[in-house]
This record gives structure tokens, C-alpha cells and sequence, in this order.
């Protein structure tokens, strides 16, 4: 059984940059689990949506995304500066800090300081990863479809 558009996966990864620094794992660390996602409705990067098309349970594989792929490049627009008590934290705000704040849709968005003062703070909006080419390791450990006709529960899983 393949893996196509609008099954549900879990799948076991290792993201590794440029360097050969591992910055995300499923198998390491306090937090690891399989990833679990929808194949093609954009719940993971593009190109990591469209590597596990066609793979099957227990399948391995490992592949590089470029920028455009995975989360875009570099933009020198979203880099901004703000006053500084436009932020709210109890935190002492510094350089090369990273933090976590709320857009007006209620996204929480990864941003770091590129410069503080005692009056401004110059963010950088783009993602951590953006501008990085990554390569990933990854293995699918079960593949959830949507059966077309028939059936109980209207699911086969593997």
C-alpha cells in the first residue's frame, strides 16, 4: 500500500542542516514521536509532503530540500524594529535571543532579536530555517486511507 495524497502518515524523521547538525528528530530527545500528518494539504513543508508520496510502510528514505521547498528565503522585509514596550515578557530582552509571539490572528510565530536597545528592538520574522537547504532521513510507520466505496468504518489502516 503506497502512500498518495489524503492519507494520513505517521512518519519517523531526522532533519539535518547544511553542517550536518541535526536541528529536529523524532527518535531523540525529551519530546520524540512520529510526525502524524494529512499527505498534500500542507500541514508539513512542501517538499517533505511530496517525498512521501508513492513510499510504503517500513520504506526509508532520504532526500535534501532546497530554500523554495521547505520554508522559503531569507526576506530582508521581515526584518523590523519595534519599540520596545510593544513586546510583553517578563524576560530580559537581548541579542541572538529567540522568542515566541502572537500575531493578530493568534498565530505564535518563532522570532528573533537581531538588536536591542533601551527604546527599540529590531526583529527578524523570517523562519529559523529559512534560507537553509535540509536533508532529511525519514521512515513511514503507518499509512491511514480513506477507503472510496463501502466498508465500516470507511478506513484501512497498515
Amino acid at each position: 500500500m503506497a502512500v498518495k495524497r489524503g492519507d494520513k502518515i505517521k512518519v519517523d524523521y531526522e532533519g539535518k542542516l547544511e553542517d550536518g547538525v541535526i536541528f529536529d528528530s523524532s527518535t531523540h530527545g525529551d519530546h520524540s514521536h512520529p510526525i502524524e500528518f494529512t499527505v498534500g494539504v500542507g500541514e508539513v513543508v512542501k517538499g517533505f509532503d511530496e517525498a512521501v508520496i508513492g513510499m510504503s510502510v517500513g520504506e526509508e528514505k532520504e532526500f535534501k530540500l532546497r530554500p523554495e521547498e521547505a520554508y522559503g528565503k531569507r526576506r530582508n522585509e521581515l526584518k523590523q524594529k519595534v519599540p520596545r514596550e510593544s513586546i510583553k515578557t517578563e524576560h530580559e530582552l537581548k541579542k541572538g535571543m529567540m522568542i515566541v509571539m502572537q500575531t493578530s490572528r493568534g498565530d505564535r510565530v518563532p522570532v528573533k532579536i537581531l538588536e536591542a536597545d533601551e527604546k527599540d528592538i529590531t526583529i527578524d520574522l523570517n523562519h529559523p530555517l529559512a534560507g537553509q537547504t535540509l536533508t532529511f532521513k525519514i521512515k513511514i510507520i503507518s499509512i491511514e486511507k480513506e477507503m472510496e466505496k463501502g466498508g465500516e468504518n470507511g478506513k484501512i489502516i497498515q
